[in-house]
């Protein structure tokens, strides 16, 4: 399986991009990990939000193959442990998903039409964070995921 995380907006913190990518190359020992990022929308400060969901949500359904399961991180998604996101992602392996594509969306979240799409969402906490905190919390998750699943040391219960 091959796990894809689409963002909107690239991360302008060098420390965070730093982070993100000693994590991302950490992941690559276990699975193929990819993190893209959609530029943001031009002239966004004219757009409506529901048209800047709108146009975002075009987008990121432009990225998606036929046989891409997608996964929003939304604050209304489900709440996992580190050890129950492990299982999940066990299970989504073993199911023979290709792509697993997760997917941040901007600052007003998805168009209706993205969330139809999804198979599902996931919620990272109940507080909110950057979506630029919220990349790198994310990989390091998934990296944590994979430890979990090999029974290797870097998470402890």
């Amino acid at each position: 399986m091959n796990i894809r995380l689409l963002a909107i907006g690239k991360t302008d913190n060098k420390a965070l991009q730093h982070l993100m990518d000693d994590y991302m190359k950490r992941l690559s020992f276990y699975i193929k990990f990819e993190l893209e990022v959609i530029p943001d929308i031009k002239n966004a400060k004219n757009l409506s939000e529901a048209q800047q969901k709108e146009k975002e949500g075009e987008i990121i359904l432009s990225k998606l193959s036929p046989t891409d399961q997608l996964i929003l991180l939304d604050e209304n998604g489900k709440s996992f442990s580190s050890v129950g996101f492990s299982e999940e992602l066990q299970k989504k392996m073993n199911s023979g998903i290709k792509t697993l594509v997760f997917v941040i969306g901007g600052p007003y979240g998805f168009s209706q039409e993205v969330y139809t799409k999804a198979q599902g969402k996931i919620s990272l906490s109940a507080m909110t964070f950057s979506h630029q905190m919220v990349r790198l919390f994310f990989i390091e998750q998934v990296y944590r995921a994979f430890t979990i699943l090999r029974g290797e040391p870097y998470h402890h219960q």
